[in-house]
């Protein structure tokens, strides 16, 4: 499985969890501490989104080699400020490719999206969802892979005017039931909304005076971070961090 960080809150440079901090995402692309079957190490991608300003487009910066081999970001996330981003290394399922494109975070617009886990029975579980978005933006994917078709759904319901919400708790609980035992970890923002969820496997949480960090793993050892529970959702904004369950009742 791959590993993401979303971070939502005042300016900071996303260097100190994406490179310096003692379990940061580069030490988690090649020593995870809990993958839960889903491989060994993250070498398949990477990326990071971030904003420049609070009406700015997402900008970003994918690769599709590990995370440990990109002489350019670490300088250019240290010379970052930003107040909102996305940074993830892929570990890639097998049979689907290896590419730029197939590496989160993914953007339109306003939004940064990320996939932590696997769509199990893919690509013919996701067969009738995917029936109800336009021929076109089928054949136009980014990468034929799980997280981009996850991305292309969701992304349809935002263009709509869904609340993001609302959004995701819709596509964790349509794939969930489409294809049971899915593992769906998503990170979605828009600079100002940060919503996560935990299905099947891990994110942690750490809420401090300066912002809302969202981890698959913790990046240090500062006692504040806490676990998510499993099938549950965080939505933060500047009005605080809210934890709201997502119960099998929820699956339609």
């Amino acid at each position: 499985m791959c590993r993401h960080i979303a971070y939502l809150g005042a300016p900071v440079s996303p260097a100190e969890a994406v490179f310096r901090a003692p379990h940061s995402l580069l030490v988690q692309a090649y020593a995870p501490a809990d993958m839960r079957g889903g491989g060994t190490v993250n070498a398949d991608g990477f990326g990071l989104g971030w904003y420049l300003g609070p009406d700015a487009a997402p900008l970003r910066h994918r690769r599709s080699t590990p995370l440990w081999t990109d002489e350019a970001l670490p300088p250019l996330a240290a010379a970052l400020t930003t107040h909102a981003f996305v940074a993830a290394a892929r570990n890639g399922t097998t049979g689907m490719p290896v590419t730029e494109a197939a590496a989160a975070p993914f953007t339109t617009g306003r939004w940064l999206f990320s996939h932590n886990g696997v769509v199990r029975g893919f690509p013919d579980s996701l067969a009738e969802l995917a029936k109800t978005l336009p021929i076109t933006e089928l054949l136009t994917l980014e990468a034929p892979t799980d997280s981009v078709v996850l991305w292309v759904l969701l992304r349809a319901r935002l263009a709509a005017g869904e609340d993001p919400l609302s959004a995701v708790v819709w596509l964790t609980t349509a794939v969930e039931a489409a294809a049971p035992g899915s593992r769906l970890n998503f990170l979605l923002t828009d600079g100002e909304t940060l919503i996560g969820t935990t299905w099947t496997h891990a994110l942690s949480l750490l809420e401090t005076p300066e912002g809302v960090l969202l981890a698959s793993e913790p990046v240090d050892g500062d006692p504040r971070w806490t676990p998510v529970p499993d099938h549950h959702a965080v939505r933060a904004t500047a009005a605080g961090v809210e934890l709201l369950p997502l119960t099998e009742e929820d699956i339609s």
